[in-house]
């Protein structure tokens, strides 16, 4: 069954899929009352520039492809309609994004329990499983500033980010970014999984058995040549896709 037959056709691609990334980040826990934010490229139609992110005040599982607002990188609101604004520190992060990295589609920002301890520790992440390798030498990071409302951190942000699309904020959270909404979905879940893991090797107590840097990075090229020869070959996104449908099923309302 292709995607078109599972998802609501009233509104366009971009808000559907950014809602239903919004559910099922609230789906899997990984949500933060009515804070982080998860944006997108608006359609043309909705401006220049210009991309979605959640009304202020919406839990995840509120938020619908209807409901969310429109701004441009510039800091307008162009389209409300919630009607209660954006939150500014949502706003500096995506926007420094968008606005330096035209390949980006989509920006996810998670504060979770096990993505806010590795983002404490000096060592970050580290190469020790399946999830985690594909980050090794690929994960950006960010030095924490307080709460983003200084516009001028933007710039660092950038630049810590460089040309990666992925970044731990350090004493913060988690943050990917990815050519579709589904792709940076799917790097946060296996970023999250590997914070989950690291955090239960090192609450066990026993010696952790760290990945050699050659394995580490033969497992992250691979993951790279497979992600390639399915986007160069116009596959569908299965995962993202298999997640779409159990958004539906849970969520029904989600693209309205």
């Amino acid at each position: 069954m292709v995607l078109q037959e599972r998802i609501s056709t009233a509104h366009p691609q971009e808000r559907v899929e950014l809602a239903a990334a919004y559910r099922l980040i609230a789906e899997f826990g990984m949500d933060d009352s009515i804070f982080t934010h998860i944006s997108a490229k608006a359609p043309k139609s909705e401006g220049d520039h210009a991309f979605l992110i959640n009304p202020y005040g919406l839990r995840f599982d509120e938020v619908t492809a209807g409901n969310l607002a429109v701004i441009d990188i510039n800091g307008d609101i162009l389209n409300d309609p919630y009607g209660a604004g954006i939150n500014k520190a949502g706003f500096t992060i995506h926007s420094a994004i968008h606005a330096a990295r035209p390949d980006v589609a989509c920006v996810l920002h998670t504060h979770t329990v096990a993505g806010v301890a590795v983002a404490s520790m000096k060592e970050g992440l580290l190469p020790l499983n399946q999830w985690s390798a594909p980050f090794f030498n690929r994960l950006a990071y960010h030095d924490y500033e307080g709460i983003a409302l200084n516009l001028e951190e933007r710039a660092r942000i950038v630049a810590d980010l460089g040309d990666k699309s992925a970044m731990i904020l350090r004493n913060h959270g988690l943050l990917t970014c990815g050519r579709s909404v589904g792709e940076a979905f799917r790097a946060m879940m296996d970023l999250e999984r590997a914070c989950r893991a690291q955090i239960a090797v090192m609450s066990s107590r026993q010696t952790p058995n760290q990945l050699s840097d050659e394995l580490a990075e033969h497992t992250a090229r691979q993951e790279e040549g497979w992600a390639e020869q399915h986007q160069a070959a116009g596959k569908p996104d299965a995962e993202w896709t298999a997640y779409l449908r159990l958004c539906k099923k849970r969520h029904p309302d989600f693209d309205q």
